[in-house]
């Protein structure tokens, strides 16, 4: 009997709007052409569903502007595999008329076709709107009569697919299926401001009841909470005593910043000396066997040059060439150890860091907008978030770098420019592939849009070559194959997840958009298995120049966004089974992140980062902390905690790194003392519920014992002994509420998001 007399006949909603504002996602007047269309000199095309009640065909009419004959409709009843499809939609160039049916899965496995079949069941106009891989990402060239839809149809399947084999969609029921392909991770998302900032993916972490006891005494240490909800007298005591501490952290805290430039608007007399040549030496040699691997900005030997002439005369030395020269050494000596670069260096590098970009910032004169301009500016932006100056607001700035970049023509390729050198041609793609590694990192972030689309840019990738291979005289080029470890490899590697990454910020920040769970498979699939593929180039090329800084730093870059993505589905998964693979990739990327492979510059580089290599250690921070008290809780009820402590383990020992290194951040800088006794309090929670006793105690005692060490090393760095503030009394902390909220830079209202906020 034919199936399709059974399948009952789903009604849609007819789309009137023209395929290209539907695209778009713009209001249409539904005129022919409409008005949209022909203000941007689109072709305009129509869609008109014609649905018959008694089954499930549909024929499909499309009206143009231009007439172009439609060639005969594909008969429904004609069994078309996948594969067919593909060949079908590619062969087409001309108006096409398609109606689709069940089909066996005799030719592919049964399975597999299965699986497909019921995705692919899912995708109604909107889905395939909203398609990763759209028609203008995955493929440029593409003729403009070619039916848009059917070309998202023919992607949508392709990456299908390819998500058949890694992707665990495919052994789970009918049922399961579609559950998944109707779920949507942010149906009515929440939108948090805290510090004028923007926070979204932790949101969920906040309202976990793991955290419940933490919340409270949190809230009770920093005035909001109900410091007579807590029935212990001891307890209470201990939270006023930790209160007093944390004002006392405050007032030392601000005491530190006075001297930063930012704080005094007459101070621009900037110390602009350099280091001793040995040291000044060292530093670039650091910074261009490490962070040059992924952010190309400069020309090795074209470098080495102008730094050799800077040094023959330092005095006479331009500007551009001092500040340049001086953001190398500066980056480069985040990687040294902190005894080592800490004699006076430290203090210049952040002098000099503001120099830059009050230079920036100035008048925009011709020495501002060419290609040496752009290079300080993306060295400037490199360095803010390497040292922490300003590196949650660099989002803000990667809106004026685009800006500059393209300008002065950046996002057009330099084949499409007047003739240049190919120095000068792959200078410019480097460049502009740096600004948008940049720019998807800051919007990641911020939880802000890109501000960037392939439609803007046209720019190709840099040719896959040393620096030594590209000389000022070359008149041609000869890349090396992709396999081939050059200097640019890693910038190539992260370039070619663009698309990938760009369709994640689009999904996580777009106003509209709906973060379907099939999406969320389908992409962290492509992100993981771009990840794979550089582990396995990686140990490949450890001989041909592959550090374990370069390993590290390339895949933290790239597995960061899988938190975010997975983030509001890894909260499902503790009620629902079928998402259980999003908390697993949350706990395994985090784990990543938390202990990356042993690199003493690594190491040193996350001590004092801000910006991007502090967002990446909130968002595990945040995941493994919640992970260990889930499962502390669940294993001490099931009466399994000591049977299963090999999960357990490494989740504590994570917790303890990560609690290590927000201490050295704090030695090396950071004026946060929050970050620690969150993890204090952490560990103190776990151990309480492994014993089996009330965590009010233990918890308020982790909070004030970790704020007793951080007050010791912050005053250890202003160079006092002994204690000069008062410590103020409970009515006066709980009066400064809104001020403890948002007073400290990297502190619990992360994690917490909730709290504080009515």
């Amino acid at each position: 009997m034919n199936q399709q007399q059974h399948e009952p006949y789903r009604r849609r909603r007819p789309a009137l709007s023209c395929l290209e504002c539907r695209r778009r996602k713009l209001k249409c007047d539904r005129s022919n052409p409409c008005g949209r269309c022909v203000s941007t000199e689109t072709q305009c095309n129509y869609r008109i569903h014609q649905e018959k009640p008694g089954g499930r065909h549909r024929q499909t009419r499309r009206i143009s502007s231009s007439s172009v004959p439609s060639p005969p409709a594909v008969h429904p009843a004609s069994p078309l595999s996948h594969v067919d499809l593909i060949r079908h939609t590619t062969s087409t160039t001309c108006n096409v008329t398609t109606s689709t049916s069940n089909r066996t899965a005799s030719d592919h496995g049964g399975r597999e076709n299965e699986t497909l079949n019921a995705a692919a069941s899912t995708l109604g106009p909107n889905d395939l709107s909203n398609t990763p891989g759209a028609n203008e990402i995955q493929n440029p060239t593409r003729p403009r009569f070619v039916d848009p839809e059917l070309h998202h149809l023919r992607e949508r399947v392709r990456r299908l697919e390819r998500s058949l084999v890694h992707v665990p969609v495919h052994d789970i029921s009918q049922a399961g299926r579609d559950v998944l392909a109707g779920e949507s991770g942010m149906p009515d998302a929440q939108i948090i401001l805290n510090k004028t900032r923007i926070m979204r993916w932790s949101h969920w972490v906040g309202i976990a009841k793991e955290f419940e006891p933490i919340i409270s005494c949190y809230g009770a240490i920093c005035g909001f909470g109900d410091i007579n909800s807590f029935k212990s007298a001891e307890t209470r005591a201990l939270i006023v005593e930790t209160s007093g501490l944390l004002q006392k952290c405050k007032s030392v805290a601000r005491t530190l910043k006075i001297g930063r430039p930012s704080r005094c608007l007459s101070s621009l007399n900037f110390d602009l000396t350099p280091p001793s040549r040995e040291v000044a030496d060292k530093m670039a040699v650091l910074y261009f066997q490490s962070f040059e691997s992924t952010h190309r900005i400069l020309h090795g030997p074209t470098f080495w040059r102008v730094y050799e002439r800077f040094w023959s005369n330092p005095e006479s030395a331009s500007g551009i060439l001092r500040l340049q020269v001086l953001l190398v050494i500066a980056i480069g000596s985040s990687l040294a150890p902190h005894v080592e670069s800490d004699s006076g260096l430290r203090q210049q590098v952040h002098q000099w860091i503001y120099a830059a970009e009050t230079w920036l910032s100035g008048p925009l004169e011709k020495d501002r907008l060419n290609i040496s301009g752009l290079q300080i500016h993306c060295l400037v932006m490199l360095a803010r978030q390497v040292f922490s100056i300003g590196g949650e607001f660099i989002w803000v700035s990667s809106g004026s770098l685009i800006h500059r970049a393209m300008q002065i023509g950046l996002h057009r390729d330099p084949k499409h420019l007047p003739p240049m050198s190919v120095l000068q041609a792959q200078l410019r793609r480097r460049l502009w592939a740096t600004i948008l590694e940049l720019v998807v990192q800051s919007s990641l972030d911020s939880a802000l849009p890109s501000r960037i689309s392939f439609d803007e840019f046209d720019t190709e990738p840099p040719a896959n070559s040393n620096d030594n291979e590209i000389g000022e005289s070359a008149t041609e080029l000869k890349p090396h194959p992709k396999e081939t470890f050059t200097g640019t490899s890693m910038q190539i590697i992260l370039l070619d997840s663009l698309p990938t990454r760009l369709r994640i910020l689009s999904l996580l920040n777009g106003l509209n958009s709906e973060l379907s769970y099939l999406d969320v498979l389908d992409l962290s699939a492509d992100i993981l298995q771009t990840c794979r593929q550089w582990n396995t180039f990686a140990r490949e090329n450890k001989a041909s120049g592959v550090t374990p800084f370069h390993q590290n730093l390339l895949d933290y870059l790239l597995r960061r966004f899988l938190i975010p993505l997975h983030c509001p589905f890894a909260n499902k998964a503790r009620v629902n089974p079928l998402f259980h693979y999003s908390l697993k990739v949350s706990i395994d990327t985090a784990m990543t992140i938390a202990s990356p492979e042993p690199d003493e510059g690594f190491f040193n580089l996350m001590a004092i980062g801000g910006g991007l290599f502090k967002e990446g250690i909130r968002y595990a921070t945040s995941i493994i902390s919640l992970e260990l008290l889930a499962q502390v809780e669940t294993q001490y009820l099931d009466g399994a905690l000591h049977r299963n402590s090999h999960y357990i383990n490494p989740l504590k020992k994570a917790i303890a790194e990560m609690t290590s290194q927000s201490l050295e951040r704090i030695r090396q800088g950071e004026t946060n003392v929050k970050s620690h006794m969150f993890l204090c309090m952490i560990t103190a929670q776990a151990e309480a519920t492994e014993e089996g006793i009330s965590g009010e105690g233990r918890v308020a005692k982790g909070a004030r014992d970790s704020i007793s060490l951080c007050l010791e090393l912050l005053q250890n760095r202003l160079g006092t002994t002994s204690l000069s503030i008062p410590t103020p009394d409970v009515e006066s902390i709980i009066g400064e509420r809104d001020d403890y909220t948002y007073g400290l830079d990297f502190d619990m209202d992360f994690f917490l998001a909730e709290t504080g906020f009515s």
